[in-house]
């Protein structure tokens, strides 16, 4: 056999990648090799000029494989970090973005304990359960208030529930369309001091212009929001004031071209104090009102 060190593996990994046509090639390859056994971010550093033995380069390159056919890097690894916690992702949910970590901490600001909170469209839950986690520090301690998350997917609910128990907090699951799944409560407990929500928002013609890694391998019920990317909004946005307590208030993500339109409706279903936040990218991301 050819002497391979694990620096010439890593490098070869990489080519395979670029060749591809992997965005970011030279950091997958290095996520991939540190993602099998025995090896962590000290191990290049370490032992980078040592042999790789055959068994473990055949091992490396199916990993490298299965990359460069464009699944996404977190379904190889089964796991994503979003706000500082693991999640637990695969094809049934949409990998956490960070772009979503706008609505999770504009989410916190809101938060008091005892209240009850909505996450709808939960997806791998990760809005809800960092909320949950986090809590937000010197108001509300984590934990300290009501979480129900809601999906139309039961395998996506089957990751949520997951990823709640991983992360050690408490959330009452419902499978079932937007609000139709909020008649498994009583009558009194179908209120909520905030709804959250991260809905399909691609408009069905826009989904097959995705990135191979989303578009072949990221459940299309939870991108197509049809044909103009607004259905879910116009359904959440009309049945949440029968949801939401007095004073109540609605915070969903968007598209970075859809502030207008959902801030519209919004203020067409009654929802005052309208806002749209923009994500650290400087892209409109996150829209906010309250009854």
């Amino acid at each position: 056999m050819q002497f391979v060190s694990y620096l010439d593996a890593v490098k070869m990994g990489e080519e395979t990648l670029e060749k591809a046509g992997i965005v970011d090639a030279k950091l997958d390859a290095k996520y991939l090799f540190e993602s099998m056994p025995g090896h962590d971010k000290n191990f290049l550093l370490l032992y980078g000029r040592r042999q790789m033995d055959a068994d473990q380069l055949k091992e490396y390159e199916a990993l490298l494989e299965k990359r460069a056919s464009h699944i996404p890097l977190q379904h190889i690894l089964g796991y994503t970090e979003f706000m500082g916690l693991r999640f637990n992702v695969n094809e049934h949910v949409l990998c956490p973005r960070q772009d979503t970590e706008t609505l999770v901490e504009l989410a916190q600001k809101c938060l008091k304990p005892g209240m009850r909170v909505l996450d709808m469209c939960t997806g791998s839950g990760c809005i809800l359960i960092s909320l949950l986690a986090l809590g937000c520090k010197g108001v509300c301690e984590p934990g300290s208030f009501i979480g129900v998350a809601s999906d139309v997917s039961e395998e996506a609910l089957a990751v949520a529930k997951e990823n709640a128990k991983q992360n050690h907090v408490d959330i009452q699951f419902l499978q079932g369309d937007l609000f139709a799944s909020l008649t498994q409560l009583p009558a009194e407990e179908r209120r909520f001091d905030l709804i959250v929500s991260n809905p399909p928002y691609i408009p069905t013609a826009g989904v097959w212009a995705l990135m191979p890694e989303v578009r072949d391998h990221e459940p299309k019920i939870a991108l197509d929001g049809d044909g103009d990317g607004l259905k879910f909004y116009r359904l959440i946005c009309e049945q949440a004031p029968g949801y939401l307590k007095t004073g109540g208030k609605l915070i969903v993500e968007i598209g970075y071209d859809q502030a207008e339109a959902v801030c519209a409706l919004f203020t067409e279903y009654g929802f005052l104090d309208v806002v749209c936040h923009k994500d650290l990218a400087g892209n409109d991301r996150v829209v906010e009102g309250h009854l």
